[in-house]
């Protein structure tokens, strides 16, 4: 999506991961930005006429021969303010004559910021001095001709600028939660910097992505949306109707790996609270073929994908003229599935993305390619799409497929399914299920011993993932009460044929993934 009619900012990526936390707190600045690989040219980034750059973070240290650099004349041709972030403050150090060398110890975690300079727009209206948070092994040494130095920590230099040349950096990161008044100071660098007067909001692209999706269509062109009751395609599905009505026809699938009588009960729900035309179709036994005897999480995104897509053309030829597919696909989607903006390294397919065919008959309509899951869901409440869609967990596209580790086969869906239900069911008892943005029952392809009754047991093993987030790029494992983890375990290993242990999973994200495969 791109806000064609607004200010904008472009973040260029050299690799950090907390690059997509810039963009959602630029956004929820009321600023539109962009992600683009820091290899852009400066003509294309020229092109869309930013009112600011931001570079990001990066793994690299800059005096490596194979460090991720801008084009060489962006500095110097840039007709916008710069503002550099922790490796991106370190770039434009080396790159205008500065020197940035190896810590004596890395810095990583909180640190005391004093601010030296006063008069430093940037930190206008912010303490003298403030917690940040550090996650850096080189530091510079010598600054640029004609910078100052606005802040720092322990006689390190942790920000510096040029006001007349527009270029700031910040060693910190600002972006980051960690950084409590972080969100000031990007705002600061936005409006008292940039001149930006922050004119876009989630809702203001409805009416934008309206008009390109009737442009794209055109006066007679039809779609199919795959609609699986989630958030995301329910309210892409809502977006599309809002611009063409009944030329979009909208397939919910049971591809087999869906939990406890959910193709029934969403179909139902979907066609009381959404006025869409929906076609169910079971296409389960498919599906379940086609990962018999698969172990690996790659090969079964992929295998799910192209028959998704197989199903969804089959069903267009039935149907009729039509000639385009609507997804849910959302920005971290993208990010995650291919590392198309920058050097960040692609973690897995989504079933959306990474796991389409490399050709199909169908053109995508991605309505919501560039929008991060809670302004998904505010859009989808201008839209008019019921709470009971809204605010339910994400679920994945190849659904209990990526849960299950190892083959997928009737009896795995049986026992994970039964699991999950009980999870649902537990969470939402204790008042807790809106609490978490997820929370679900992994099967884990082991037995362990166990004892039930006076006999010996060999049964398999259900893991619990619930985690805290607010768009899924970043999570935290959530801290659900012990006896509500022992009610859910009780219940699972009593209720659950062929489980016999229950383990509880405390990672975050990152270094860990929400989904296990």
């Amino acid at each position: 999506m791109q806000s064609t009619g607004h200010e904008r900012i472009i973040i260029l990526d050299f690799g950090s991961q907390y690059t997509q936390l810039i963009a959602r707190r630029v956004r929820e600045a009321g600023v539109y930005c962009e992600i683009l690989p820091f290899s852009v040219s400066t003509e294309e980034i020229q092109s869309r006429k930013p009112r600011g750059l931001i570079f990001s973070g990066g793994p690299s240290s800059v005096y490596d021969d194979a460090a991720p650099r801008p084009n060489p004349d962006l500095l110097e041709s840039a007709d916008c303010p710069v503002l550099g972030i922790c490796y991106g403050l370190q770039l434009i150090a080396h790159g205008l004559g500065g020197e940035v060398q190896p810590s004596n110890s890395r810095e990583y975690g909180y640190a005391r910021l004093k601010v030296v300079d006063a008069t430093s727009r940037l930190f206008a209206g912010l303490p003298k001095e403030m917690d940040v948070w550090m996650s850096h092994g080189d530091r510079v040494t010598t600054l640029p001709e004609g910078f100052r130095m606005t802040a720092e920590t322990t006689d390190a230099v942790n920000a510096f600028e040029n006001p007349a040349r527009g270029i700031y950096g910040l060693q910190f990161h600002p972006e980051v939660a960690h950084t409590p008044l972080g969100a000031q100071i990007l705002r600061n660098f936005l409006f008292n910097i940039c001149g930006c007067k922050g004119d876009w909001t989630p809702a203001a692209a409805i009416a934008e992505q309206i008009e390109r999706i009737k442009e794209r269509l055109g006066e007679n062109g039809q779609a199919v949306c795959g609609l699986s009751g989630g958030v995301d395609s329910s309210v892409a599905a809502a977006l599309v109707h809002r611009a063409v009505g009944g030329r979009q026809t909208c397939l919910f699938i049971n591809n087999g790996l869906l939990r406890e009588d959910e193709f029934e009960s969403t179909l139902a729900l979907l066609k009381q609270k959404l006025e869409l035309n929906i076609q169910g179709i079971d296409a389960s036994q498919r599906f379940l073929d086609a990962l018999k005897d698969i172990v690996d999480p790659e090969t079964k995104r992929k295998r799910i994908g192209a028959l998704f897509i197989e199903v969804f053309e089959e069903e267009a030829n039935r149907i009729g003229g039509v000639g385009f597919l609507v997804q849910g696909t959302l920005y971290p989607d993208v990010i995650e599935s291919v590392s198309v903006r920058g050097p960040s390294a692609t973690i897995k397919s989504h079933h959306n993305v990474g796991g389409l065919p490399e050709k199909m008959n169908l053109k995508l309509i991605e309505p919501l390619r560039e929008l991060f899951k809670d302004e998904v869901r505010l859009i989808g409440k201008e839209l008019g799409v019921p709470n009971e869609i809204l605010e339910r967990h994400p679920f994945p596209g190849p659904g209990l497929a990526v849960r299950i580790l190892g083959d997928v086969t009737e009896e795995r869906l049986r026992i994970l399914r039964a699991a999950d239900r009980i999870l649902d069911e537990e969470l939402r008892r204790a008042g807790l299920y809106g609490f978490v943005w997820q929370a679900f029952a992994v099967l884990l392809p082991i037995s362990t011993v166990g004892v039930m009754g006076d006999e010996r047991t060999y049964e398999r093993v259900i893991a619990i993932r619930a985690v805290t987030s607010v768009d899924g790029m970043t999570a935290d494992w959530a801290r659900l009460p012990h006896d509500l983890l022992a009610r859910i375990s009780t219940r699972v290993v009593s209720e659950v044929k062929g489980v016999n242990r229950v383990v509880y999973d405390i990672s975050s994200k990152p270094p860990s993934t929400i989904e296990w495969e």
